[in-house]
C-alpha cells in the first residue's frame, strides 16, 4: 500500500469523524502527516479500510490490557478524557511501541461494523412492506456479520414521542427522528418467516474474542453501542 494512498484515506476519514467523533478526527488528521504511521499502516489487509482497522487494533490491545497513557484520552475508558489536542505523540508512542501487536491483528482482523441503530429506519421499511403484502417477512442479509440487523423485530422503537413500537418487553430500545410525513407504524412487529445471513466472515456476539473485536470497532465516544451488544449478547 503506498504512503500516499493511506495518507488520503485518513485525511477523508477525518472528515467523517468531524462532529462524531473528536478524538479520531484529531488522531487522522497526525497519522495523513506521519511516514512512520503511515509505514506500519502498510501491513492492513488487502481491501480493508486502512482508520478503521488501525484504530480498532489499537482499541482492542487497550482492552486486552495494554498499559498506557493513551488510554486516558479514550471516552470507553475514562469518564474525562484528556485533552485530544495533547492525544496524538501518545497513540503515536503507543503504535510504535506495540508495533508488534498490531501488525498481526491489521495482517488478519476484518473492519465489520454491526450498528444496530440502522434497525430504527428499517422498521417503518418492514412495516410498510407488511401492510402492503399482508405477508410474513423473509429476510436475506448479505454482509450480516453478526446478524443483528436480522432480529430488528426483537427491539423496541420510538420517533420523537412517548408511543413505543416492535417488540414491547425488549430490552434493546432504539430511538429516532422523523422528518416530514410520519408513516403508517405498526405498534408490534411485523411477523418474520425466516432470517438468513451471508457473510464471508461471521461474527458470533456470543463468542468471547468476536465481542471482543465488535467493540474496538465502535468509536471511543459512541458508549450506547457497546451497551448495545452487551444486551445483544443475551439473545
Amino acid at each position: 500500500m503506498k504512503k500516499s494512498y493511506a495518507a488520503k484515506r485518513f485525511q477523508d476519514f477525518a472528515e467523517q469523524c468531524h462532529d462524531t467523533s473528536p478524538l479520531y478526527e484529531e488522531l487522522s488528521s497526525n497519522i495523513a502527516r506521519d511516514e512512520e504511521i503511515l509505514t506500519l499502516c502498510a501491513y492492513t489487509k488487502k481491501g480493508q479500510p486502512v482508520p478503521n482497522l488501525l484504530f480498532a487494533a489499537v482499541q482492542y490491545l487497550l482492552m486486552k490490557g495494554k498499559k498506557h497513557p493513551l488510554a486516558d484520552f479514550y471516552a470507553s475508558y475514562v469518564d474525562k478524557p484528556k485533552d485530544i489536542a495533547h492525544s496524538y505523540p501518545h497513540f503515536k508512542d503507543f503504535c510504535l511501541k506495540f508495533k508488534d501487536d498490531i501488525v498481526p491483528l491489521l495482517q488478519t482482523k476484518n473492519v465489520q461494523t454491526n450498528e444496530v441503530r440502522r434497525c430504527a429506519y428499517l422498521y417503518p421499511c418492514f412495516c410498510y412492506m407488511y401492510e402492503i403484502t399482508q405477508k410474513p417477512i423473509a429476510l436475506i442479509e448479505i454482509g450480516t456479520s453478526a446478524g443483528l440487523q436480522l432480529l430488528w423485530d426483537q427491539y423496541s422503537y420510538s420517533y420523537g414521542t412517548n408511543q413505543i413500537y416492535g417488540n414491547q418487553q425488549a430490552e434493546v430500545h432504539l430511538q429516532s427522528e422523523i422528518i416530514g410525513p410520519v408513516p403508517s407504524l405498526r405498534p408490534i412487529s411485523p411477523p418474520v418467516l425466516k432470517r438468513i445471513g451471508v457473510d464471508l466472515h461471521i461474527n458470533d456476539v456470543t463468542n468471547d474474542e468476536d465481542l471482543q473485536w465488535l467493540k474496538s470497532l465502535i468509536w471511543p465516544e459512541h458508549s450506547d453501542e457497546g451497551n448495545y451488544l452487551r444486551k445483544l449478547r443475551k439473545f
